[in-house]
């Protein structure tokens, strides 16, 4: 999709050695198992139903996740005023818009492509950000629309989420495994595929937030450059990021399992150290320092 928002050939390599990877991991991984299930069959079509499924589905079930809703410019004309105008600016198909109801302010770009694609913000975003920071955050979300990483993520994601499954499973069927020789044997089989899942979601996990900071950083760099604003992202982040620690702890636990897809990270995250191996986002400081050189840049 082209658009005005500037190439950036370093995500797309990123992104492109990523998705190699796991794909390599994806198929050793589906070796291993079709050695210890011996149904060949059978593996594809589970791990082709759960890729479609994930790929297919995977905007409704984050907008049903967060609690969200798509809202017409009747219901919400301000912030479909905002999108209009920042996607006539970029050149680029106008996104779905929804809003949800949680008091955790942030936002999200969801979507298997540009023409299938939702962009979701929390009553708690609109009400602590005025418009310029808004923007910011709506133009960082379309960012990540323009370059495909949403889908790509998505994506890179299912192997983490499929092995993170099967660990699960695999620990319920050996708490009901009997003593028997045969039953021995499954539970082998079973602890073989435990130790072959846990490897590949360690890998994957490590690869997946690799990626994900360094499309945070893209996408800040990309909506300072639309904006000509980086000052006001730049606001909108630390507003945020200082706000986040009130916010309530349901709020919190509902919007954990989406930190890679958030502006900036639910609290649940900041047990490790910010921008580390293990998270999802770049530290706030590598935010705004980028923010501060682009600002410089455009004489802002």
């Amino acid at each position: 999709m082209k658009t005005r928002f500037q190439p950036d050939r370093k995500l797309s390599v990123r992104m492109g050695t990523t998705l190699f990877l796991l794909g390599l991991l994806y198929v050793g991984f589906a070796a291993a198992l079709i050695v210890l299930l011996k149904s060949v069959a059978a593996v594809v079509v589970i791990l082709g139903a759960l890729l479609f499924a994930q790929f297919w589905f995977s905007d409704r079930v984050a907008l049903f996740a967060m609690k969200a809703r798509e809202v017409t410019p009747e219901e919400e004309p301000d912030l479909h005023a905002l999108i209009d105008r920042l996607c006539a600016t970029a050149d680029m198909p106008k996104p779905k818009v929804a809003i949800s109801e949680l008091g955790l302010p942030n936002a999200f770009a969801t979507g298997r492509n540009a023409e299938h694609s939702v962009i979701c913000v929390t009553r708690g975003l609109i009400r602590r950000l005025d418009d310029e920071e808004l923007k910011g955050v709506l133009a960082h979300e379309l960012s990540h629309v323009a370059h495909r990483d949403v889908a790509v993520i998505t994506i890179a994601s299912f192997l983490g989420v499929l092995a993170g499954l099967l660990v699960r499973v695999t620990m319920y069927s050996s708490m009901f495994g009997g003593r028997g020789r045969k039953d021995q044997n499954t539970m082998m089989i079973l602890l073989a595929v435990m130790a072959v899942s846990i490897a590949v979601y360690s890998l994957s996990f490590v690869l997946i937030r690799a990626l994900s900071r360094y499309r945070e950083l893209a996408a800040d760099r990309s909506a300072a450059l639309l904006t000509a604003k980086p000052s006001a992202l730049a606001s909108a982040l630390t507003k945020l990021s200082s706000d986040i620690s009130r916010i309530p702890s349901e709020d919190l636990r509902t919007a954990g399992a989406f930190n890679a897809f958030f502006f900036t990270p639910a609290a649940a995250e900041r047990g490790a150290s910010g921008g580390g191996l293990f998270s999802t986002h770049p530290s706030l400081e590598k935010r705004l320092e980028q923010l501060a050189r682009i600002s410089r840049e455009l004489g802002e």
